[in-house]
């Protein structure tokens, strides 16, 4: 048999993949850390962390049961911080016959890989990661001849091609989507069980992080590093989502609260991504944890957790293959001002944006709704370039990798696309963040002044966005009743609104 030599990524961590299914001795696996990866963006000290050691602990879990790795690390001196120069070195030095990788997730790689392959004398081939439940381009075959994308078609034919949460060709509970049911703010009704954790200590591949002087946002607690990073710990973390946090997921699931980093989130998203565990096996155990204990977890929590899982990142993923990369370079709106300084530093007198910004610094993390609708919002009203909204979201956030941020950043939070992954902009007032979160409460802003001394920002920048954008958004079907809205107010109050907002942005930086 040919000596072969396999690469596995750093989010390619599936210990069930078939290519590990038997003990060969001609097969050489090979793992890097390298410089290209880590400084493409400035990423989180938590997100480069919780990289190196999943794919270290992979590595020797594998090695463990027999397996012939090569694994480089980031100050190993034979390492060469090349994709290429390290494949063709090992290629030489281990006299490889045949070479093979896992289909990256990522457009850069993959055009990476197949250059790479192309200068290669031996023979390649590509096999797939075995952990989406669809293929990279089916839903640009679901969407082909179709004027609108609509993630909702694409989430009901997973249900029907999977039977997950089917009987028989109709949905379990008669609807298929519980969404109008998520969306309680959190006042404090039900306890909020611990978060959960590990508490890894992570100290040797962090001193191994800062003697290479990568540079990194965000901080760290090295010796509590409470984040699932290897397979039996995301299978930990999904069993006690399912059994403490569940019941209540999707009630709460677009909440915010000063107080409460997490609520009911099951904080997987990093194990998801890495592959560390896979969106069929969370889904099949979701819904044996409902049907249980189907008394105290309803349809409703198990529903809203399965769509962001089948629905919205496979959805996400194939929207990513379809467009790319073209996508990357999408600019509807012709957006150009800078990402405001506090994004780096969280210190600003808008407590929605205090919150989830240093929540991210400190976490690495925020949920759906601090994303799209706290941070995400502020960039699109603040008429961001972007491509610094893009770098931001990619770097800080642990889960973070371009499939699945850019579609939800340059799509869905920043409109860039032009309505590609959302059907409208999705911005908001002060109302919203009152309405979901306790974060007006104390503020140095009013939430519900629109003009004047402390003004709440929001509130005229939603309305000057608008005006700005009104050749573009006007004939939008979705969003014509905030046109209605905008011409019923006199002269004079326009006038107003357009002022504060433009003092507004003229001192962003100052908010």
């Amino acid at each position: 048999m040919k000596k072969t030599l396999r690469l596995v990524l750093g989010d390619q961590l599936n210990e069930r993949h078939s290519w590990f299914a038997d003990v060969q001795e001609n097969i050489v696996y090979v793992m890097m850390e390298m410089r290209q990866e880590t400084d493409y963006v400035s990423h989180h000290i938590q997100k480069v962390t919780a990289f190196f050691y999943a794919m270290r602990s992979f590595s020797a879990e594998l090695k463990s049961k027999g397996h012939h790795f090569i694994y480089f690390k980031i100050d190993d001196s034979t390492n060469e911080q090349s994709l290429s120069t390290n494949i063709k070195n090992i290629i030489k030095e281990h006299n490889i016959e045949h070479f093979e990788y896992l289909l990256p997730d990522e457009y850069r790689l993959d055009q990476q890989l197949k250059a790479i392959c192309d200068e290669l004398a031996i023979s390649t081939e590509v096999v797939d990661t075995e952990h989406f439940l669809t293929k990279r381009n089916d839903i640009a075959e679901f969407l082909k001849g179709k004027k609108q994308f609509l993630m909702e078609n694409f989430y009901r034919k997973m249900r029907k091609d999977h039977g997950i949460l089917m009987n028989g060709k109709d949905p379990v509970g008669e609807k298929w989507n519980f969404d109008h049911e998520n969306r309680n703010k959190y006042k404090g009704e039900v306890p909020i069980p611990p978060a959960y954790s590990y508490k890894t200590d992570v100290t040797e591949v962090l001193k191994d992080i800062q003697k290479a002087d990568i540079k990194t946002i965000g901080t760290i607690d090295a010796e509590n590093f409470h984040w699932p990073i290897d397979r039996k710990q995301a299978l930990q973390f999904a069993r006690y989502f399912c059994r403490e946090l569940l019941p209540y997921f999707g009630t709460y699931q677009d909440a915010m609260h000063t107080e409460e980093k997490f609520l009911f989130h099951s904080r997987i998203s990093f194990a998801l991504n890495s592959k560390l565990i896979s969106p069929k096996e969370l889904v099949d155990k979701i819904i044996e944890a409902w049907e249980e204990d189907s008394d105290n977890i309803s349809l409703a929590q198990v529903e809203g957790y399965i769509r962001q899982v089948i629905g919205w990142r496979e959805y996400m993923r194939g929207i990513y293959w379809a467009k790319m990369p073209d996508y990357a370079n999408k600019n509807y709106f012709e957006h150009d001002r800078k990402l405001p300084d506090f994004y780096w530093t969280g210190k600003t007198k808008m407590k929605c944006m205090e919150k989830s910004i240093t929540q991210s610094l400190s976490e690495a993390y925020a949920h759906h709704i601090q994303r799209l609708m706290v941070t995400g919002n502020f960039a699109l009203l603040n008429m961001t370039d972007p491509e610094e909204v893009d770098k931001w979201y990619l770097g800080i956030y642990i889960d973070a990798i371009e499939w699945v941020e850019i579609t939800n950043t340059r799509g869905m939070s920043q409109y860039a696309d032009g309505g590609i992954v959302g059907s409208k902009p999705y911005l908001s007032s002060a109302n919203y963040m009152h309405k979901m979160s306790n974060y007006c409460s104390n503020c140095h802003y009013d939430h519900k002044k629109k003009t004047g001394d402390k003004a709440c920002p929001f509130n005229s920048l939603y309305w000057n966005f608008y005006d700005k954008h009104r050749e573009k958004l006007e004939k939008n079907q979705r969003i014509a009743m905030m046109y209605r809205t905008w011409d019923k107010k006199s002269t004079s109050e326009k006038e107003e609104l357009l002022d504060q907002a433009e003092y507004y942005l003229q001192h962003i930086n100052d908010l």
